[in-house]
């Protein structure tokens, strides 16, 4: 059966989606965005900045679930422009020490809010 996961620590869904959705011992994390959890807005600052957000909105999902960055196995990077890359798999590799997931990478016309990016995960039990 599939559970919901949702927690104040990362931010509220814009649309008709879940946070997470955790079923038969897999978590399925929606892409996040650099909203700040407390005001709801976009974080000030450049891609490392908004790296950083999106992935601390992760972790609160993960540990609200009862997950850690090993046991995400995928994640699906968006950026809005790929002169991004870099500097975001500079800020990605500090979260993903070991055991570094499966993962896509690429750029997209535009993100929600106009963000420079969004990160999907995969994690597993």
């Amino acid at each position: 059966m599939k559970k919901i996961i949702s927690t104040n620590k990362a931010p509220k869904a814009i649309g008709p989606y879940s946070q997470a959705i955790e079923i038969n011992g897999m978590l399925f994390i929606s892409g996040q965005i650099p909203l700040n959890p407390e005001t709801g807005l976009i974080v000030d600052g450049d891609i490392t900045v908004q790296t950083t957000r999106v992935l601390e909105n992760i972790k609160a999902i993960l540990e609200e679930a009862g997950y850690n960055f090993s046991s995400i196995v995928k994640t699906t990077c968006l950026l809005s422009d790929m002169t991004n890359f870099k500097a975001m798999n500079e800020v990605y590799s500090k979260y993903f020490i070991e055991k570094q997931p499966a993962r896509a990478a690429f750029a997209v016309k535009e993100l929600p809010l106009n963000v420079m990016i969004e990160i999907e995960a995969i994690a597993v039990k």
